[in-house]
């Protein structure tokens, strides 16, 4: 796959350069019963990417298409430069948007799929060509301008689908997972493409996707959504090491449930005390949540604990360790976990500086 073109910017993408502030307030969006948007708020400063996490049925794509007008929102604004445009058509939104499926016109070339939305504001045929093909090079692909979509690749079309978003100077970028549909290669070739285009035309930007990997690597912030509310808006390091709330949690990254009882501000964990994080419940049932570096083990032929799986990840090995009615996973140095074989005793301890505390499943 060829590299997106990294010269400088041409006038055909120069306007894109100043993104807008977005702001969700409050959205909420009922289909009968169901809440697909339950109070949904997030802010986005002028060309931040931000990536909406979280499981099907959260209410992520809905807050997209809210967004891009192709939704109304039963409750809330939707504020572009502080301007209400929740009850303007998507046509006149000044947005581009992305989908997963590409949605490239069959009869139409790369080149003329690009020009379309120009085609539609009434631009001449001769600038409009030039434009689309100054984005055809933008995303590196001057030279298939005249291939038809059945002759080009899945990566191909989508940087074909997201150079017609471009080619309008969207003051918004929408993406609708649209990576999901292509295989891993291409999909990480062209999350990095994308995130280094996004980053030079510095253009806000809202990328919907269930994949955590995708939305860390790709987003300045990431909101991690979940039954139509966000649960946290953070910046990828601070979502994985420091998260607001078990479902984060869960969700982003590994954890390990261990059951604990909460003394003042600590609870004892594999025989210590240990600090927990401010804003956990101070009563009632409750478990740590453990990330895997969150632990050390240590051979012990007295303890309690054993391993009952080791999976190698390069530099580190994830153990997993039994301890009573409870799976703990903990990363440890490849070079130490080699003598650790299946069954051995381990101790453990936790090494970090405190610890994620909710209630009991």
């Amino acid at each position: 796959m060829s590299e997106i073109t990294q010269t400088t910017a041409s006038p055909a993408t120069s306007a894109a350069s100043s993104g807008a502030r977005v702001v969700l307030e409050n959205l909420t969006r009922l289909y009968g019963r169901t809440r697909a948007l339950d109070g949904f708020s997030l802010s986005i400063e002028p060309g931040e990417l931000v990536a909406l996490l979280g499981p099907s049925g959260c209410g992520k794509t809905t807050a997209l298409r809210t967004l891009a007008g192709f939704e109304t929102a039963d409750a809330g604004r939707v504020l572009v430069d502080g301007l209400d445009v929740a009850r303007v058509s998507a046509q006149k939104r000044d947005m581009g948007m992305v989908f997963q499926s590409y949605s490239l016109f069959p009869n139409m070339n790369a080149l003329n799929n690009v020009a379309f939305g120009l085609r539609m504001r009434g631009v001449h045929a001769k600038p409009r060509r030039a434009k689309a093909g100054e984005l055809l090079e933008l995303v590196g692909l001057a030279d298939q301008a005249a291939k038809y979509p059945h002759q080009m690749s899945g990566g191909q079309q989508q940087r074909v689908a997201l150079a017609r978003a471009l080619a309008i100077e969207p003051r918004v970028l929408l993406l609708d997972e649209p990576l999901s549909a292509l295989d891993a290669k291409v999909r990480l070739e062209l999350r990095d493409q994308i995130r280094a285009l996004q980053q030079r035309l510095a253009i806000t930007t809202v990328f919907v996707t269930h994949d955590q990997e995708e939305a860390l690597s790709m987003a300045d912030r990431v909101c991690v959504m979940n039954a139509g509310r966000g649960e946290q808006t953070a910046t990828p390091a601070e979502l994985y090491s420091r998260p607001a709330t078990a479902f984060v949690a869960q969700f982003v990254g590994v954890s390990s449930r261990v059951p604990v009882e909460r003394v003042g501000d600590e609870v004892s964990l594999f025989g210590a005390s240990c600090r927990v994080r401010e804003g956990a419940p101070v009563s009632g049932a409750l478990d740590a949540l453990l990330r895997p570096e969150d632990v050390a083990l240590e051979a012990d032929p007295a303890a309690r604990a054993f391993v009952t799986h080791k999976s190698f990840l390069g530099a580190t090995t994830r153990m997993t360790v039994q301890l009573d009615e409870v799976i703990v996973r903990v990363d440890v140095r490849s070079d130490v976990a080699a003598d650790i074989e299946l069954g051995d005793r381990v101790a453990l301890r936790v090494v970090a500086r405190d610890v994620l505390v909710a209630a009991r499943l």
